[in-house]
Order: structure tokens, then sequence, then C-alpha cells
């Protein structure tokens, strides 16, 4: 997640660049099994960026708002957490890394159906399903001979 020495800044994503002070890391205790140092050590990563600050396209933004809709604050910041290791730094790149996903998943647009008719056979399948279940529901009828 370091910065190439051409561009400053943060990469977040491929062609996501952004300062490092918009990105807000905190640190605090995790949970869980793991004695003595779940107690001592400040272990589990809270990385917190407000969407407005990443430089992506508006719909990508919309997009990104809706993949992670439960880890959008009412305030517009992308809240992201991870305790799952036993250090913080990999509990911190696991945080980038995660946002990194998250924007790739945003950046791409989503492929435009091509309306296209339906095929001899399935509209023979449908026929034939609609058939049977007119059937089942004929034979529920009682009759009153």
């Amino acid at each position: 997640m370091l910065s190439d020495e051409n561009q400053p800044g943060l990469e977040l994503a491929p062609g996501v660049r952004v300062d490092p002070g918009v990105v807000e890391l905190s640190f605090s205790s995790s949970s869980g099994p793991g004695g003595q140092n779940v107690n001592k050590r400040a272990t589990r990563c809270q990385l917190r960026i407000a969407l407005r600050d990443l430089p992506i396209h508006p719909e990508a933004t919309e997009r990104l708002k809706h993949a992670a809709s439960h880890l959008v604050t009412p305030s517009g910041d992308l809240l992201i957490d991870s305790d799952q290791e036993r250090s913080q730094g990999r509990n911190r790149d696991a945080c980038f890394e995660r946002l990194r996903e998250l924007l790739i998943l945003a950046m791409k647009r989503p492929k435009v159906r091509r309306a296209t008719r339906p095929s001899r056979g399935s509209k023979e399948r449908r026929i034939e399903s609609k058939k049977r279940r007119g059937e089942i529901k004929k034979n529920r009828r009682s009759s009153f001979d």
C-alpha cells in the first residue's frame, strides 16, 4: 500500500490515489480468544475514509455505496475494520486489501444485458411446467357425482 516514488499519495486501487491524511486509521483491543495478548495489545484496526474524498467517478461511488451499504455510515464515511489477525500490521493490511477489493468492484462497469428471445426449448419447458401445474390443481378438485 506504500506509494510509488513517481506519484504522491497513497494508492488504494489501480488508478486511485489519495492524500494519506484522508485515510483515518484507529486501533483498539480486539475481542475473542487470545489470552493475555488480547488484553494487552491494540491489534484491531478500523479504517475510515469519506466517500467524497475518493477520486472516483460518481457512478462508481454509487455502486460502492450499494455494494458496501452495511459499511457506509450515515455521514457518508466508509468504515472497514479487521480483527482477524493477531498483529496490528496484518489487520491494517487486511483493511486496505478489503478497501482495494471494494474499489475495484465499484469501478467495474456492469455489463448491459442485451434482450434475447426465449429459445424454443425454454418455451416448451415453460408450457410443459404450466400444464403440469394445472394438472395438479385440477386433481385437487373434488368431483360431486
